[in-house]
Formats: C-alpha cells, structure tokens, sequence
C-alpha cells in the first residue's frame, strides 16, 4: 500500500467512532479458500482488497481476519500413502547369501474378491499404483490390491555379502529371473501372512518394466491356477528395445537433485513425465532420498545451517547391463502364456508386428489412451481402472455358469417318465 492510500485510510478512520464495528465479507473469504490458484498480488492491491480490510479498534488497523478454515494444501505438496492402502507389509526372505526384506502396500480383498497384483517400472515404486488401488477398490469394493517395492527400489532392503575385493562395488541384481520370482515370492508371503488357505484369483498388473516381469511370472506359471490373468501398461517389446538406444540421453536430462519434494512434484509434472499432480503427489517423494548438505563458507550466501536436498532413490545408469534381457522375447510370452490378456497403450504406433497379428486373431484384449503419456496408470488412473476392473468381470470364474451335464439331465428325464 502506497503511503497516500495509508494517508487516506488514516483520515477516514478518524472520522470513525470509537468502537467501530468490523466489516467483513465471508463470502469472499469462502471463495479465497476454494481457489488457491487465486493471483496473490492482485487481491493485494487496494481494489480487490476493498471487502476485506478490517478496521480493528487494536493498532493492527489493516489486519486480515483468519478464517476458521484450513488454509488449501499446496498443488505440490506430498500425500501420503495411508490415504490409498490400508497397511504396508515388510516380508523377510532370504535367498542364498542375500537377505531380502520386501516392502509391499496391501489392501486385503474381502472372501469372495480378486486380488490385484502391481509390479512398478524402472525407477520407480509401488506407489506408483497408488491412485490406481483407490479407483480399482471403487469399482471393485471387494477387491484386494498388493504392490510391491521391487528391489532396489522405494523401502525393499537387500542385504549381500561383502565382497572380497574392497575396490568391488556391490550390485543388486536386477535380472528379469529374479525380479518374477521375488514377486512370486511376496505373492506367497502374503498368503503366509493373511493365512489364507488358498490364494484368491489374482490379476497380475505390470508397468514398463513391470509388465515384463508379470508376463515372465505367468510364462513360468509361479503362481499356478490362482492367476487369472495379466493386464501390460505401455511396453512392447518392439518400441522397448528401440528405446533402449535413448535412454542415457533421457537419464542424463533429469536433474540430478532437487531442493524440496514440492520441486521435484512440481518438475514431474511441467515435464509431462507424470500428467496428473494429485498421482505425483504422492508417487513421487518414494523416488528420491534426503541428502544432508553441509553449509558453504565459501558460497556468495554463506550460511552455518545444513540444509537438505534430494536425490534419486535407485540410480538407473548402474541398471543398464539389464535392460536388453528385460524385453527380450516379451511379445511371444505374452501371446504364448496362460490366462487371460491385456495391453493398455498410449498409442498404437507401439504396436510391432507380432502383436498386431495377435490382436486381429483376438488373442488378447487391446485398450488405448492417446491422452496419456507412459505412466498412463498415473495420468489417468481412473480410467485404467475401469478397463482392468471390465476385463476382471469377463473373466471372472466365479461369474461363469455352467450348463447341467448331458447324462445328469436324461437320468433326471428318465426318472420322471418312470
């Protein structure tokens, strides 16, 4: 405010009467709290601040007054897991001399519902289906959802023996063999740990990545019957391997830290990596890790604080002697594997030939979202939800109604005519 606009005030509250009562429109208070996008330095301005300047008898003459609302949470700020899953699991395996701690989010299916297993991209986590699990449960309240951390990866621990050259360094291996039969393993864990006696019929749920290891779980059969079938989000193996060729170039684009979590949503989000910044809110902060940073005598701004940054949680440069054998045969296991089948796509130029013949025999069932980008579980999670829950319903056994056998019914017949 302009010294001649405080003038001004100044003269017309002296005319005032001593106890002046307060004028204040909570309408428009209601509105500011509806709309945080709301331009601050306009309502700042003497025009659009007329309704809610108070004239208070105390010597904060231009104090506004505080609502009994909340004020709006911030479009970048981070949600937390608890609001999509209703526990979190932490499974304990060991396999020869590594010992595996695998942290999974889990909402249990009631008696009678399916299970939906997820299994994340590259680099990410299993709350990357963290919006998808609220959807699908909406859809399907019965339903059970379980996505797991892959190792390596959000808060699965690995434990490995030292090696014996000090200057080795160790590494996770992240082959396509032993990320299916970890998720084998959490699968059976689960059941271990919900004492079911028998696993539900399960919907095996992969993204990237992810959608290879489910086909490789099912091509082996490591589940069994209990797999109903398995829906693939946006990897095929023809335009997976092409893109093989430009990932160092996408890796070395990335900032290699971020300042706040809210910066690294935000970043998310202005690249187009994530669409949809309620998904990034809460998939995002499981991809990075806090980093202490010690204060700078020497900076311009020197400071004595330490202050915090934040960093990726898996470095993906390390994982590239894997990438080739993830896809490596992808098309022909997913059309050759039991159960039924799903490919959703953000477009169908990532289609390759073998898959294109496969979807006119009408061996798999074919979705696609030109809208979305890669994470398109993410971009649009209640729609993915309302194509895997149709593709459940069609495939439901429970649902399916078989006729009475022929000898039955003319053993009946012949009873009656007798």
């Amino acid at each position: 405010m302009s010294e001649l606009q405080r003038s001004f005030a100044k003269a017309q509250l002296a005319k005032l009467p001593p106890e002046a009562p307060l004028i204040f429109d909570e309408r428009e208070e209601d509105e500011e709290c509806a709309d945080d996008t709301r331009n601050r330095s306009a309502s700042d301005s003497s025009a659009s601040s007329t309704g809610t300047i108070v004239p208070s008898p105390t010597k904060h003459l231009f104090e506004r007054p505080k609502s009994s609302k909340p004020p709006p949470a911030s479009r970048s700020s981070p949600l937390e897991w608890t609001e999509f899953f209703e526990t979190e699991l932490y499974l304990e395996r060991q396999r020869a001399a590594t010992k595996i701690i695998h942290h999974a989010y889990f909402s249990p299916p009631s008696s009678s519902g399916p299970l939906f297993v997820a299994h994340h991209g590259a680099g990410s986590s299993g709350l990357s289906f963290a919006c998808f699990a609220a959807e699908i449960r909406k859809a399907i309240p019965a339903a059970g959802v379980l996505s797991l951390d892959a190792r390596g990866h959000g808060r699965t621990q690995v434990e490995m023996p030292k090696p014996e050259d000090d200057d080795q360094t160790e590494s996770i291996d992240l082959s396509l063999g032993t990320l299916s039969s970890d998720l084998a393993d959490v699968v059976q864990a689960t059941q271990t740990r919900m004492s079911w006696s028998a696993l539900p019929d399960i919907v095996l749920i992969g993204h990237s990545l992810g959608g290879a290891v489910v086909v490789d779980l099912a091509h082996k059969g490591l589940l069994g019957s209990a797999v109903l079938g398995y829906a693939v989000l946006d990897v095929v193996e023809g335009s997976a391997m092409e893109a093989l060729a430009h990932m160092e170039t996408y890796l070395s684009s990335r900032p290699s830290s971020f300042p706040s979590l809210a910066s690294a949503i935000e970043w998310h989000t202005r690249s187009r990596t994530i669409r949809n910044s309620f998904s990034a809110r809460v998939s995002v902060p499981s991809l990075l890790l806090p980093v202490p940073t010690e204060p700078n005598p020497s900076s311009s701004h020197p400071t004595t604080e330490t202050t915090t940054s934040y960093t990726w949680r898996t470095p993906l440069p390390p994982t590239q002697p894997f990438w080739p054998t993830w896809f490596e045969k992808l098309s022909s296991k997913f059309l050759a594997s039991r159960g039924a089948k799903l490919l959703l796509l953000a477009g169908t130029d990532r289609l390759d030939k073998e898959l294109m013949i496969g979807q006119m025999q009408g061996k798999y069932q074919l979705h696609v979202f030109p809208d979305a980008g890669h994470f398109l579980h993410e971009d649009q999670p209640a729609k993915v939800a309302a194509v895997v829950a149709e593709f459940w319903r069609r495939n439901d056994r429970a649902a399916l109604v078989l006729p009475p056998k022929v000898g039955v019914g003319l053993k009946g017949h012949g009873k009656g005519e007798g």
